[in-house]
């Protein structure tokens, strides 16, 4: 074929970005293009002849973008820059990527076990009309919420706290805005959110179920760019603004717009938070008191400035702010008597720089260091007993971290660093009638060093990671070694096997001292082990996975274990009988997750289910016998599917799983026993969960610079009342009764947003 025709053919046609024409390509000649994210920023092209061959794109594409387009095997290619004098080393240190496009554009799992998202090539999922980066995780295999919530994921059958969620390298402690409806991190400035259930790197500590690992972009652009809209919750901002050749700020922005304008969307997020609050006196079965003037809103602010002091130093500077604030008044039936106003506020702050130097092609080494702080606090008023009750949770977290990589060559690869925390915890709580002050304040500080080798078979049919973190933790003097483990290895063309394993710990945890604790709303507080009734959590883990992939065919299985000790009965939020008791115990959890997943030009459907048996054993209830975990779900199951013509995207999903464990009461309760008589724990089950979710983005593309997009989302189609949770509990009468937890009903959205 002649190029100089082909490529003078697409003259005529508009430049796009390169970004896209990857996109088009991999799908075309069923490859997959890695790239670091500044080499294909700022680069616009013409569309390539769809007659070309593989290598005569490569070379078109070569002479368009001034980029190098290295073909590692038939179906990887590296893209790297020529001009950067260190591109050798940026080539050899990006990860392989096995699987393009997982359930939808944007998505994809590396060798090493963990699935990455790439926020600004996503494309749609069922019931999201924006990246969401929380709840876009649940549609992976193997990760729900017992409760709809991004403040309680649940990966493999553990308890949010137990997931590490990382925002630049930063340990954050709230994760939602709306008390856990929507995500607190917003996704436009958010570059790539990796995911790891198992096999975690050495550099993690923390997260024994999990690691949510979020990356702000880190490139310079030398283009202005900025963005804005709005839904029926909140309206956001966001702008890459450069300040000359060498420097960047960028800034993003959101605040709700639910103490301005009452939608159908805010509605039924308020119905399902305020459910089971002081708010809205359910909890106490109470009808003298009246809740009114309530007031709501939520705000975080982003802020990360970039510097290259020279081609081989880098320096970063992250802020954060994220805040919930709701305030309500109560009164009695009395009109004559005053109405007292509670409140609620949840901040989490964040802060951190970052020094990258670039040895060589060979050596390169970071240096952050960190603050992050949390707080949750609350004042209660309970008009009835006169009484008074503020609360207060705060978690103050610094920490220093130095890692270093040498690639010893192009095959392997070695990491090794050494990171300090000093993590302190308070909680406090002051009551008039009767006058009681509580004040307890935890410390706990950590040294950790790890070392871990990476290796790549010459053919790339092997992949290897095996590391070792140690950490020693003062007020204890315990050291902890945790070994983990990830292997890949690739049978033919078609079929991958992967191993997975690791031991972990964690210091702090989150537990629930009283359900109507913080107004019943965000009732969890966050805690330090003291190595005595608040053990040190430890988990140990495996997977073993085969992964089938051929023409755009995908069928994956994978069996895990995990074992999880130390937790605590006050972590778990029991509900029965064991709601006041103070114990330890652990839990185990056996599965298989599996995926089916057919892509199509511009059709991708999937179907996923996980099937697990997730027991506790505590020593000290039960009489020492395995009981089902509160968020013990057997089986769950997600058909979906997506749709892209042109410039629009639908997607359609189908949510089932399994109810969740409940203790019922006696059906004969003693009258001389001051508390409810339950059955044995967790012996019976809720209903079914079951949701049908709809969604449609529209692009509108005015020129190379402006474009904007609209999109509408149906959560819950068919309204289907969903009971998540239920619990009983005895009114003024001595009756007994049962309060139910309700699912988001029928909750429609839209949006407008537009880029320049």
């Amino acid at each position: 074929m002649n190029l100089s025709n082909s490529f003078a053919q697409t003259n005529s046609k508009d430049r796009i970005p390169l970004g896209e024409i990857l996109l088009t390509l991999e799908a075309r000649y069923n490859i997959n293009f890695t790239y670091l994210d500044q080499t294909i920023e700022g680069k616009i092209i013409l569309q390539p002849d769809k007659d070309l061959t593989l290598s005569e794109v490569l070379d078109f594409l070569k002479s368009e973008t001034n980029l190098d387009f290295i073909l590692l095997d038939n179906t990887s290619v590296v893209i790297s820059k020529r001009t950067n004098p260190f591109s050798d080393f940026i080539t050899q240190k990006l990860e392989a990527v096995i699987i393009t496009n997982f359930l939808t554009k944007g998505i994809s799992k590396k060798s090493d076990g963990k699935i990455n998202i790439k926020t600004e090539d996503f494309g749609i999922l069922p019931g999201l009309i924006e990246p969401d980066v929380l709840q876009s995780i649940q549609a992976l295999p193997g990760i729900l919420s017992v409760d709809e919530r991004v403040s309680n994921i649940n990966v493999r059958g553990g308890t949010h706290d137990q997931n590490l969620i990382l925002w630049d390298g930063i340990k954050m402690y709230q994760s939602g805005h709306f008390f856990g409806l929507v995500s607190a991190f917003n996704p436009y400035l958010t570059k790539d959110v990796n995911i790891s259930k198992n096999g975690t790197s050495v550099k993690f500590g923390d997260g024994v179920s999990s690691v949510i690992d979020m990356q702000q972009s880190n490139s310079l652009d030398q283009d202005f760019k900025a963005g804005a809209g709005f839904n029926l919750i909140h309206a956001d901002a966001f702008a890459k603004i450069p300040l000359n050749k060498q420097a960047e700020i960028q800034v993003s922005a959101r605040r709700s717009v639910t103490d301005f304008i009452f939608t159908p969307t805010y509605d039924q997020y308020l119905q399902r938070v305020f459910q089971d609050s002081d708010f809205s006196n359910e909890q106490q079965g109470n009808s003298e008191v009246i809740s009114n003037n309530e007031r709501f809103y939520f705000y975080d602010i982003a802020t990360k400035f970039l510097y290259d002091i020279t081609d081989q130093d880098q320096f970063r500077f992250n802020f954060l702010t994220i805040n919930n604030n709701l305030t309500y008044d109560q009164q009695t039936n009395d009109a004559s008597q005053n109405s007292l106003r509670n409140t609620l506020e949840q901040t989490n702050f964040a802060t951190g720089v970052e020094y990258l130097k670039y040895w060589n092609s060979k050596l390169t080494t970071t240096a952050q260091v960190y603050y992050t702080s949390y707080d949750l606090k609350a004042t209660n008023f309970d008009i009835v007993n006169s009484q008074r009750l503020n609360q207060d949770n705060n978690v103050n977290d610094i920490s220093i971290k130095i890692n270093a990589t040498n690639h010893i060559d192009d095959n392997l690869k070695l990491h090794g660093g050494y990171q300090f925390s000093e993590v302190i915890i308070s909680n406090s709580e002051d009551a008039n009638n009767p006058n009681i002050v509580s004040f307890v304040k935890e410390v706990v500080r950590t040294h950790s060093i790890y070392g871990e080798a990476e290796f790549t078979s010459a053919n790339k049919n092997t992949y290897a990671r095996i590391g070792l973190r140690t950490n020693y933790i003062e007020k204890f003097s315990d050291f902890f070694t945790e070994p983990r483990l990830s292997l890949s290895y690739k049978l033919n063309n078609d079929f991958r096997l992967e191993f997975l394993a690791e031991l972990k710990s964690q210091t702090t945890s989150q537990i629930i001292d009283l359900q109507n604790d913080f107004l019943g709303i965000e009732k969890r507080r966050w805690i330090l082990s003291n190595n005595e009734d608040i053990p040190i959590i430890k988990s140990a883990q495996a997977a073993f996975g085969i992964h089938y992939n051929k023409n755009k065919l995908l069928i994956s299985v994978e069996a895990f274990i995990k074992n999880v000790d130390g937790i605590t009965t006050r972590s778990q939020g029991f509900q029965n009988q064991f709601q006041f008791t103070n114990a330890t115990g652990k839990y185990q959890v056996k599965g298989v997750d599996f995926l089916i997943n057919k892509q199509f030009d511009s059709f991708s459907t999937w179907l996923s289910y996980s099937f697990s048996k997730n027991n506790y054993v505590f020593d000290d209830l039960n009489n020492g016998n395995p009981f089902p975990n509160n968020i013990d779900i057997r089986h769950a199951a997600t058909f979906a599917s997506t749709y892209s013509i042109n410039d629009l995207k639908l997607a359609l999903g189908i949510n089932w799983h399994s109810g969740k464990p409940q203790t019922l009461p006696l059906l004969e309760q003693s009258d001389t026993n001051m508390q409810i008589e339950y059955a044995s724990p967790n012996s019976n089950r809720l209903g079914d969960y079951f949701r049908t979710d709809l969604s449609a983005t529209y692009q509108l593309k005015f020129t190379n610079k402006l474009d904007a997009s609209i999109g509408a989302s149906i959560w819950n189609l068919f309204d289907r009342k969903n009971v998540i949770n239920t619990y009983y509990i005895e009114n003024t009468n001595d009756e007994l009764i049962s309060v139910e937890n309700v699912s988001l009903g029928i909750t429609p959205n839209i949006s407008f947003r537009v880029r320049f």
